[in-house]
C-alpha cells in the first residue's frame, strides 16, 4: 500500500486538556531552560500583580524554597472556588486547569491585567510535578494539590483564617525542565522591585528561604522613582523629573523622563506591568509626541532657527531616561512572550498626552527646557560631524575587502556562522596568533594600546579613534542609524587579551562599546572572552616534555596538592625543601604575563582550538543592572566609581592586581 493510502484519522492526535503544554512547553512559555523556569513565577505572581492593580491586594509575596519550589502569596480576593457552570468543577480547578480560563476576559473580573492569554496559571500547573493552591476566603483555607496539571482531589476546607487570599507553591517538572529546575533569587528579587515601581502604593517581597535573606519594596512615587534610580550615578540636566499620569476612555497612560548628561538612551515601555522591549504603539506615540514637542519649543523661542533642519529621533534620545506605562482593558501582545504593543489606538493616546502635557512642562521649566534643548542641540552637531567621516567607515558590502582594515588578518571563508574574529591585545601576541591559527574560519584584528572609553563619547570622537574605526569596519555591521546584525561577518567575536589587569581593563572597554553601540550583537550571543592560562607547568623534555595549562592561582594551588598526595599515595619519596611544583612532579613552572609570552602552537592550543579552548559567552540577562554597572565604571562620577571599588577592595587578592 502506498503511503498517500495509509494516511487516516489514526494519524490525526488529538490533544486534550493541558497535554497541548506538556507536548510544546515552548509555544507557552518561550523556553525550557533558564528563562522558561523564570518565566513560570511570573505568569503565577501577574495574577497577584493584577490583584493589587485592581486594588483589591496590598502585598504580594514570592519566597524560593529550600526544597527547589517556589510560593507566591497575595493578600487579593482569594481564587473563588465555587462551582463553575461551564465546566461543573471548581472555579480554582477550572483557573489552574483549562486554558483560557481566567478572570480577564471581559467577564468583570479585571479591567486592566498582564495576562492577556489567560493561560499563566494552567500553563504553571501542567509543567510542574506538584502544585499545591490555598485559597483564604469566606473565612475558610481551601487547598487543593496537583500533578502534572491533574487534580489529586477536589478543594477541602482544612482549617479557619480571618484573611484574604491566593498562596500557589509549585515545583517545576525535571522531565520538562532537563537543563535547570533551580531558581535565581536575584531575579526573583529584579522582577519584584519593577512591579513596586510600575504600581504605586503596592509592597513586594522577596525571601530565599536557604539563607533567610528578604527584601522588601514600595515605591510610593512609582515611576518616577523608578527614572531616579534609573539616573543613579548619572548627572541629570536639572533635577526635576517630568511626570504626568492621565486617563483617557479605559485606558490609563503614565510617563516619567528626566535627561541626563550621557550619551545613552534608556527607555522602559511598559503595557499593563509587562515589559516590551520590542516596543510597540505607546513607545511610537511617546516618541513622535517628545520629537514634535522638543521641536516646537525650540522653534517657538528662536533655540533653532529657521533655516535649519528639524532636530532627529537620534538626536533626541541622546540622554534621555524615560518610563511609559500604558494600562488597558485589551492589550494586543505579540505572542505569548508579549514583546511588543499591537493596540493603534494607544499610538494615539500616548501622543495626545505627552504632547500636551510635556509642553505645559517646558513652558513652565525654562530652564530646564533650555537645557534640554541645548542637549539635542550639541548631539544635532556631533551627529552631522560624524556623518562625512562615516560614510567612510562603514562598508558598503558585507564581503567587499577594499574597505577592510589594512592590520585585519581575515580568515578565507565567506560564512559568518563558522568565522570567528579574534580582538588580540597587542602586536606581539597578534603576530602569535596568526600563525597558530585555523586561518580558513579564524580572523586576527590586534589592538594598540587601551580603546577609546565609549561611554564618555560620541559618535563623531569615535570615528576619530582609529581602534574604533578598524573594529566597525571589521564587523561589518555599521553603527549608530545605520547598524544592521544582518552584516556581521563573524559569528564569533572573541576578546582575547592577557590574563591581568590590563586585559580586564580592555576586555572591560570593549565590553563598553558593545553594550553601548552594539548591544544586539551581544543580545544575539556573539561576544565571547578567551580564557588564556596564567601558567604552563612543564614535565619532561624532548618528545616526552608535556605541558599541563592551569587557568588561575586556586586551579594552580589544588592541582599541585592533588599532584603531591598522588605521589605520596604512589610511594614515591618528595623532597621537601623543594618549590611545590616540583614535589608534584612537574620540572619547571611558567607563568605567562601576557599572550605575547606565549608561541603560535601554546596559543593554539590552550586559546584558539575550538576543541580544546574555554570560552566566556557574554549575555544580558539584566540589562538594567549592567546599564548601571557600566555608568558606575565607566562614567564621568568619579565618586560613584570610588565607592563601587572600595566597596569589592576585600575580596581582591594582591596577586591578582600582578605587581
Amino acid at each position: 500500500m502506498s503511503e498517500k493510502n495509509t494516511y487516516n484519522s489514526q494519524q490525526i492526535q488529538v490533544l486534550e486538556g493541558l497535554e497541548p503544554v506538556r507536548k510544546r512547553p515552548g509555544m507557552y512559555i518561550g523556553s525550557t531552560g533558564y528563562d522558561g523556569i523564570h518565566h513560570l513565577i511570573k505568569e503565577i505572581a501577574d495574577n497577584s500583580i493584577d490583584e493589587a492593580i485592581a486594588g483589591f491586594a496590598t502585598t504580594v509575596f514570592v519566597s524560593v524554597q529550600e526544597d527547589g519550589g517556589v510560593r507566591v502569596d497575595d493578600d487579593g480576593r482569594g481564587i473563588p472556588v465555587d462551582s463553575h457552570k461551564k465546566t461543573g468543577k471548581s472555579t480554582l480547578e477550572t483557573i489552574l486547569t483549562v486554558l483560557h480560563a481566567g478572570g480577564k476576559f471581559g467577564g468583570g473580573g479585571y479591567k486592566v491585567s498582564s495576562g492577556l492569554h489567560g493561560v499563566g496559571a494552567s500553563v504553571v500547573n501542567a509543567l510542574s510535578d506538584k502544585l499545591i493552591a490555598e485559597v483564604w476566603r469566606d473565612g475558610n483555607i481551601y487547598r487543593q494539590e496537583y500533578s502534572k496539571g491533574v487534580p489529586l482531589s477536589d478543594p477541602k476546607i482544612v482549617g479557619k483564617t480571618e484573611k484574604t487570599g491566593t498562596s500557589i507553591i509549585f515545583y517545576p517538572d525535571p522531565t520538562i525542565f532537563k537543563e535547570t529546575i533551580s531558581f535565581d533569587y536575584n531575579w526573583v528579587v529584579n522582577y519584584l522591585r519593577h512591579q513596586a515601581y510600575l504600581t504605586k502604593g503596592i509592597r513586594t517581597v522577596a525571601k530565599n528561604e536557604a539563607t533567610g535573606e528578604t527584601k522588601t519594596f514600595y515605591f510610593e512615587g512609582g515611576i518616577k522613582s523608578y527614572v531616579q534610580r534609573l539616573n543613579v550615578g548619572k548627572e541629570p540636566i536639572a533635577n526635576d523629573i517630568f511626570y504626568v499620569e492621565k486617563q483617557i476612555n479605559d485606558s490609563g497612560i503614565e510617563i516619567a523622563l528626566q535627561y541626563n548628561e550621557t550619551f545613552n538612551e534608556n527607555v522602559k515601555p511598559f503595557a499593563n506591568n509587562v515589559l516590551t522591549p520590542d516596543g510597540g504603539t505607546h513607545l511610537t506615540g511617546f516618541k513622535i509626541a517628545l520629537g514634535r514637542t522638543i521641536n516646537d519649543y525650540a522653534r517657538k523661542n528662536s533655540l533653532l532657527k529657521e533655516k535649519e533642519d528639524n532636530l532627529t529621533g537620534d538626536d533626541i534620545k541622546e540622554g534621555l531616561t524615560a518610563v511609559i506605562l500604558v494600562k488597558l482593558p485589551d492589550p494586543q501582545f505579540e505572542g505569548q512572550t508579549k514583546n511588543k504593543l499591537g493596540n493603534p489606538e494607544v499610538r494615539g493616546y500616548v501622543d495626545k498626552v505627552m504632547t500636551e502635557y510635556f509642553a505645559y512642562y517646558l513652558e513652565e521649566n525654562p530652564a530646564t527646557a533650555k537645557k534640554i534643548v541645548s542637549k539635542v542641540l550639541l548631539a544635532a552637531r556631533a551627529r552631522k560631524a560624524a556623518r562625512a567621516a562615516r560614510e567612510n567607515v562603514i562598508r558598503k558590502g558585507a564581503f567587499e575587502g577594499l574597505n577592510l582594515p589594512s592590520k585585519l588578518a581575515d580568515c578565507s571563508s565567506r560564512d559568518p556562522d563558522s568565522c570567528e574574529l579574534f580582538i588580540v591585545e597587542g602586536n606581539s601576541a597578534a603576530g602569535s596568533a596568526k600563525e597558530g591559527r585555523d586561518s580558513k574560519i579564524q580572523a586576527i584584528l590586534p589592538l594598540r594600546g587601551k580603546v577609546l572609553n565609549t561611554e564618555r563619547a560620541r559618535l563623531d570622537k569615535m570615528f576619530a579613534n582609529n581602534e574604533i574605526v578598524s573594529l566597525i569596519k571589521g564587523l561589518g555591521t555599521g553603527i549608530g542609524d545605520q547598524f544592521d546584525i544582518n552584516g556581521l561577518r563573524y559569528g564569533k567575536v572573541v576578546f582575547m587579551t592577557d590574563a591581568d589587569v590590563d586585559g580586564s581593563h580592555i576586555s572591560t572597554l570593549l565590553l563598553t562599546f558593545f553594550f553601548r553601540y552594539m548591544p544586539d550583537v551581544v543580545k544575539n550571543g556573539h561576544v565571547y572572552l578567551a580564557k588564556p592560562p596564567l601558567f604552563g607547568l612543564i614535565k619532561g623534555t624532548g618528545s616526552s616534555r608535556k605541558i599541563d595549562y592551569v587557568f588561575n592561582e586556586e586551579e594552580l594551588e589544588k592541582i599541585l596538592a592533588e599532584k603531591i598526595k598522588e605521589r605520596r599515595a604512589a610511594g614515591i619519596k618528595i623532597d621537601e625543601n623543594a618549590e611545590q611544583f616540583k614535589q608534584a612532579g612537574y620540572s619547571f613552572q611558567q607563568r605567562f604575563k601576557g599572550l605575547g609570552e606565549m608561541d603560535a602552537v601554546q596559543l593554539w592550543e590552550t586559546t584558539m582550538n575550538p576543541k580544546d579552548r574555554t570560552m566566556i559567552q557574554v549575555t544580558i540577562e539584566d540589562a538594567e543592572r549592567a546599564d548601571a554597572i557600566f555608568t558606575k565604571l565607566m562614567g564621568n562620577e568619579v565618586e560613584t566609581r570610588k565607592n563601587f571599588i572600595q566597596a569589592r577592595a576585600s575580596s581582591i587578592k594582591i596577586d591578582d592586581l600582578d605587581v
